[in-house]
Formats: C-alpha cells, sequence, structure tokens
C-alpha cells in the first residue's frame, strides 16, 4: 500500500471506442496480470473507486481496467436522448432511454477493445447488476464475478429506506456549490454507520468528480436503466462461473434483501456481509474486499484449469 492511501495508482488512460460511443478507460498493473474488470454505479466515474482498493488489487497482481459509464465521467453523453421520466419508466424496458443490458455490452465491447478475452468482474451497486448482465450475456468473458452492494431486480427485495430513496429523487442542484452539498448530505444517509467519514473527505471528493465531469441528465438516465431493466434472477440461476456476493448490514440504498437474492439466485455463489457498511466501500474493510476478490479469481481459475485438463 502506497503510504498516502489517498494518492489515486496512476494508469494508462485511453478513450476507447465502443460501437458509436467512447468510453473513458484506465487500466493499471502489471501487463502480464490477471485481468479485471472494476463496474462502478449510478453516477459514478472511474476516479470514484477507493484508491486503496485499486491499489490493493494492482498489489495483488491483477491487470486493473476502470471505466466511466455511457452518461457519466469523460465517456459519450447521450445528451440526444435527453431527461427520463422514471414514473413512466418503471417496469417498461420499451420506454427507457437505454437498459443495463446496453451497460453490460458497453463493457463487453470495452473488453474486446482492449484486447481482453476473460476478465474478473468486480461490480459495486448499480455497477453490481451491470456486471450481473454481463455475466448472463458474456458469460465467456467473465472468469469470475463479484457483487457487491447490488440486487436481482425483483422489486420485493433490495428497495431503499425512505430516506435514502429521498436521496436518489432530490432535485438537481443549482450550481457547482450546491451539488457538492448535496452530495455530502446524501453521503450521511446512505454511508456507513460503522465506519464514520468526515464531511471534508467527502467534500473533496465530490468536488473531484464534480469538476471533472457533471450531467444531471446523464445520471438520470442510468437510473431510468435500472427501473425499467427486468428481473435478473431467473437468469442468473444460469451462470456457472464462480461468483461472491458482498453487502453491507447497514445498506440503506440497497438492503441487504438484494444481496441475500442475488445469492441465493445464483447456485453455488458465496455471500460475505458486513457489519455496519453502508452503502460505499468503507477503507477499513478494503483489505478484506481484496483478499475475497483474490480467492475468488483463484478459484475460478482452478476450475477453469481443472476443465482443461479433463478434456
Amino acid at each position: 500500500m502506497p503510504s498516502d492511501a489517498s494518492v489515486p495508482p496512476v494508469g494508462e488512460a485511453r478513450s476507447v471506442a465502443v460501437g458509436k460511443l467512447t468510453i473513458r478507460a484506465e487500466v493499471l498493473g502489471p501487463r502480464d496480470g490477471r485481468p479485471l474488470l472494476l463496474v462502478h454505479g449510478l453516477g459514478a466515474q472511474l476516479i470514484d473507486w477507493p484508491p486503496q482498493l485499486v491499489d490493493g488489487l494492482v498489489q495483488a497482481g491483477f491487470r486493473v481496467v476502470r471505466y466511466d459509464n455511457r452518461d457519466v465521467g469523460l465517456s459519450t453523453h447521450l445528451d440526444e436522448l435527453g431527461m427520463p421520466d422514471l414514473v413512466r419508466d418503471v417496469g417498461h424496458p420499451e420506454r427507457a432511454p437505454y437498459l443495463l443490458a446496453d451497460l453490460a455490452d458497453d463493457a463487453a465491447g470495452l473488453l474486446g477493445a482492449l484486447g481482453i478475452e476473460r476478465a474478473h468482474v468486480v461490480g459495486v451497486s448499480m455497477g453490481g447488476m451491470v456486471a450481473q448482465e454481463l455475466a448472463i450475456r458474456h458469460g465467456e468473458l467473465v472468469s469470475s464475478l463479484c457483487s457487491i452492494m447490488s440486487t436481482t431486480g425483483d422489486p420485493t427485495v433490495g428497495q431503499p429506506s425512505a430516506e435514502a430513496l429521498a436521496v436518489l429523487l432530490r432535485a438537481a442542484p443549482a450550481d457547482r456549490s450546491a451539488a457538492i452539498e448535496q452530495s455530502v448530505a446524501g453521503a450521511r444517509v446512505t454511508g456507513s454507520p460503522g465506519f464514520p467519514v468526515d464531511d471534508a473527505t467527502r467534500r473533496a471528493r465530490a468536488a473531484a468528480s464534480y469538476d471533472r465531469s457533471h450531467d444531471t441528465a446523464g445520471v438520470a438516465r442510468q437510473l431510468a436503466a435500472i427501473v425499467a431493466s427486468p428481473d435478473r434472477t431467473a437468469a442468473l440461476g444460469g451462470l456457472t462461473m464462480p461468483v461472491l456476493v458482498i453487502h453491507g448490514e447497514a445498506d440503506q440504498l440497497v438492503a441487504p434483501s438484494g444481496g441475500r437474492a442475488t445469492a441465493d439466485a445464483v447456485p453455488g455463489a458465496r455471500l460475505v456481509t458486513f457489519a455496519g457498511m453502508g452503502h460505499d466501500l468503507p477503507a477499513e474493510l478494503i483489505p478484506a474486499i481484496v483478499d475475497h476478490v483474490v480467492a475468488l479469481a483463484d478459484l475460478a481459475e482452478q476450475a477453469e484449469q481443472a476443465g482443461r485438463g479433463d478434456r
């Protein structure tokens, strides 16, 4: 680990053509390392991954790819699609600007453009949903799947508390200052009560994200993809790669029932929960999370080697 854990690792930044989109990605770690794709959540950019997590994965020997989903960061923003009607789009895939499946296809296209045939995939929140879709739609690309603080799309599980729902549906901020303060206030609701973070740190993170890219309509389109996409429970039952589900027991944004349902849906999936963890990645838990990801990758590669030996 670096002596200053707040300093993000520096990788090779690329703007990659994926279909009609340009996806901004960064590749870090040894060139011969095990490929690992990080898929982030609603409105989150590649810089929003905790530096300790990225560095821990690199130190563990992974070749880490992190990227901006469409409509955030430095990837293509689909401004022509406008502001979605979230109430109209709930449960109606045909009405949404795009779906989680499209975000999963973006991830598959990114791996292909980078020349990566198979990767371990770690997704957080909406990114966990996208990672699940990637494993469902493009299983040949996914060596292992780690779904963190996410859910299956079944509307009976993983629902936010009233306070967290209010964070999701709050009015757009008027300016930079309001956006930063709104982010800080939201993190107080959705963060980890067992691992508190001071507001100054939250404010610095929010400022960095805002200054790199801010697009209220783009984030709303991602939210529309979540609410309009169908339940993945049945399709998750067909996954054959090793799957790990991680969830915070104090998560207000995606209730722990979403994590339990994900693990229950996938044959042989393992569920790990952390007391005091909300809807973020506490620095205190990152070493344990890295260890779990390493163990999952080892299991997947042992299974692949055994499979090759049987042929």
